[in-house]
């Protein structure tokens, strides 16, 4: 049993996807596991994890409109306010996607769908450079 981990940052820009399939793929080629358990983990509580489609950014923007009309800014309820109008909402977010998420590994690659890619969901409107830890434990 053998396992690797490396640290991905990536940056954001805003609101929105961000895909990182290629630098997951890389991570997986260079750890030379044949077999295992990919474990993608994101360090914040204001972006979360997705797997999604990776062919139609038309897809991107429909999931983006869909979280902010579920939790709008601007809810007057809300007592944590102190990063602006959009941190609480961004950790609710956070809150209904993941932050962690596993991935089977086989035949040395990582076994996504045909149209599957992994992104990190940033859910506030300023730039962040978010940390994405990838654990892979497995076999030769």
């Amino acid at each position: 049993m053998q396992q690797a981990t490396e640290i991905l940052t990536i940056p954001t820009q805003g609101q929105g996807l961000y895909e990182f399939t290629p630098a997951l793929r890389q991570f997986v080629t260079n750890a030379d596991v044949a077999t295992g358990l990919l474990t993608v983990f994101v360090r914040h509580t204001s972006c979360s994890l997705l797997i999604q489609e990776n062919a139609d950014a038309d897809v991107k923007t429909d999931l983006d409109g869909f979280f902010r009309r579920l939790v709008p800014e601007g809810m007057e309820w809300l007592v944590h306010t102190t990063e602006g109008p959009d941190d609480m909402p961004a950790h609710i977010r956070a809150a209904l996607t993941q932050t962690s998420i596993g991935i089977p590994i086989i035949d040395g690659q990582p076994v996504f769908g045909t149209w599957q890619g992994i992104y990190v969901f940033e859910h506030r409107r300023r730039p962040h450079r978010r940390d994405v830890v990838l654990h892979l434990i497995g076999d030769r």
